[in-house]
């Protein structure tokens, strides 16, 4: 991936997101239903787009809210719905569209006690949170459990758009259930939206199943059931936290009110043309916080705080800035592992780590060493949910910088990424070790070797992409790999055994896994060696030259 030139700059003003046109887009476009571009498509984090590509626009959001509608009739779904939505300039509309349809349909929605006063941003983590602790003591088939949406295209750049749907069991939506949407979505855009019901938004607002609910203040009061936080007060750490714009931006403050903790705030603002961040490695705003360009101002700045983090617009992505720099995602999530097996002693004795198949095998070498099951899952955070619910999973992550882990006593705390858990957890780390999770990290090298990790992408088309998701590992013939002898060669997960949607094979000190973009003509090639970079270097080569000549 060439680096652009200036990335990690701010943005020149020519490069802004025009909202007006943006909001404009949204409401005076209309997709064409015939073209696969302009259709309702959930990937793993729900549909994404941007009005101005004729992507998530008014029709998009109306035929999607009426879907959800329909799946609930059919699933038995009679609770409140939870409907948060991040700081993304398409955020706003779309959530007044959703809201005038679910008021149609006579869904109980929840929507954020300061929404009436322009503000209301809702992290994604706090919306599973209060699915989670309004089904606490229901059954799977009581039709009065609770779900969720939210409004957001996560770390996206300023022009797009995100709707999501979380159900009952508070975790990002399955294939299955997704699947089903996405139809309901699409027929309805071919029908001219005819059959989606809706009311105007006057009306939809004063509703009588439109009721407020105060995620900010049930989130921040149950925060201290899952990290020390009396830890972190005792021993002063400085906190830088910056939202990076984004939904977490009042609720920092309201944390460090709460818990009578050293938080500064860092951006304490909201623009939708996110004018103050820099620039990400491509030239792109992005609010992703595991990317130094994205994260440069705060790397800056680290010397004024003890530990500082940053969270995306949704906030279920973290980012982890010591005295150090800014760690690699796949550093912080082997040393948040190796800390919480460590100090959660009620978590039950046989619960265990989990970690998809592109994430570092550090990972692995960790959870060996705490006497702790490994489950290896596809990349999607849905996979966790089953065992953070029953206990069997005392941590779920991701090679993206997205993770979440039990409660303090050993339940369940949220079902979808949590960034702002795990930003404190860095805190609390530093409190109760004395050392910096960077710095723990450098032990964790000393004693199982210290891997070189990088993803990168390779050019191909549709066909080919669908020939690399579709794969078999017979496909597969190499017998050795940079020099080592393969061991494994896998299209299922060792964990689930469920298709990775692609290819990964290991040797000895090694692996890569190939998969294919669902939004560009490439592929990804995430590769690891414990050897060295020229090791990875060589990785990376035979990967890509094995990969072509299997999907050519």
């Amino acid at each position: 991936m060439r680096t652009h030139p200036r990335a990690g700059q701010l943005a020149l003003n020519e490069e802004l997101v025009l909202i007006p046109n943006l909001i404009t887009a949204y409401y005076s476009l209309h997709p064409d239903p015939k073209d696969p571009a302009q259709q309702v498509s959930f990937g793993t984090s729900g549909h994404r787009g941007s009005a101005l590509t004729v992507s998530f626009n008014e029709d998009h959001i109306a035929a999607i809210a009426q879907a959800i509608c329909d799946h609930r009739d059919a699933a038995g779904i009679s609770g409140p719905l939870f409907m948060g939505s991040d700081t993304h300039a398409l955020s706003a509309p779309a959530w007044a569209t959703a809201l005038e349809v679910f008021a149609a349909n006579a869904v109980r929605v929840q929507v954020d006690a300061e929404f009436n006063i322009g503000k209301g941003y809702t992290p994604t983590p706090a919306v599973s949170v209060a699915i989670l602790v309004h089904n606490r003591e229901l059954a799977d088939t009581t039709p009065g459990r609770a779900d969720g949406v939210v409004i957001t295209p996560s770390h996206n750049p300023p022009k797009d758009g995100g709707f999501k749907y979380n159900p009952p069991n508070g975790g990002p939506a399955g294939s299955d259930i997704t699947g089903d949407i996405q139809a309901r979505a699409n027929a309805y855009l071919a029908a001219g939206l005819v059959g989606v019901r809706r009311v105007p938004l006057r009306a939809a607002t004063a509703a009588s199943t439109t009721s407020l609910y105060d995620f900010r203040a049930n989130y921040v009061a149950e925060l201290d059931k899952v990290i020390n936080l009396q830890a972190i007060r005792g021993a002063g750490i400085r906190i830088g936290a910056d939202p990076l714009g984004g939904a977490s931006v009042d609720y920092w403050p309201a944390i460090a009110d709460k818990y009578q903790l050293d938080i500064t705030v860092v951006h304490p603002h909201v623009d939708p043309t996110w004018a103050f961040m820099t620039l990400d490695w491509d030239g792109q705003i992005r609010m992703d916080c595991s990317s130094p360009y994205a994260m440069a101002s705060l790397i800056e700045n680290r010397a004024h705080y003890d530990i500082a983090t940053g969270n995306d617009a949704d906030s279920d992505r973290h980012g982890i800035v010591t005295p150090d720099g800014l760690m690699n995602p796949n550093h912080y999530l082997a040393v948040s592992i190796d800390y919480l097996f460590k100090h959660r002693t009620h978590w039950a004795s046989g619960a265990g780590v989990g970690k998809t198949v592109v994430s570092s095998s550090m990972i692995d070498r960790v959870a060996a060493s705490l006497g702790r099951p490994l489950l290896e899952v596809p990349v999607g955070f849905k996979w966790f949910v089953p065992g953070l619910i029953d206990g069997s999973l005392g941590f779920g992550g991701e090679e993206s910088a997205g993770s979440s882990f039990l409660r303090l006593d050993g339940s369940v705390w949220s079902t979808d990424k949590d960034g702002i858990i795990a930003a404190l957890l860095a805190s609390e780390m530093l409190a109760t070790t004395g050392i910096s999770p960077s710095a723990r990290y450098r032990e964790l090298t000393a004693e199982f070797g210290d891997p070189v990790y990088e993803r990168i992408d390779a050019p191909a088309t549709r066909e080919q992409k669908a020939v690399l998701g579709a794969l078999s590992a017979s496909a597969i013939t190499a017998t050795e790999l940079a020099g080592e002898a393969i061991t494994a060669i896998l299209t299922e997960a060792p964990g689930n055994g469920s298709s990775i949607g692609g290819v990964k094979v290991t040797t000895e000190h090694g692996w890569f896994a190939a998969r294919p973009s669902g939004t560009e003509d490439v592929y990804k090639i995430y590769a690891e060696s414990f050897i060295g970079a020229a090791h990875l270097v060589q990785i990376q080569t035979e990967a890509q030259s094995l990969v072509d000549s299997t999907i050519n």
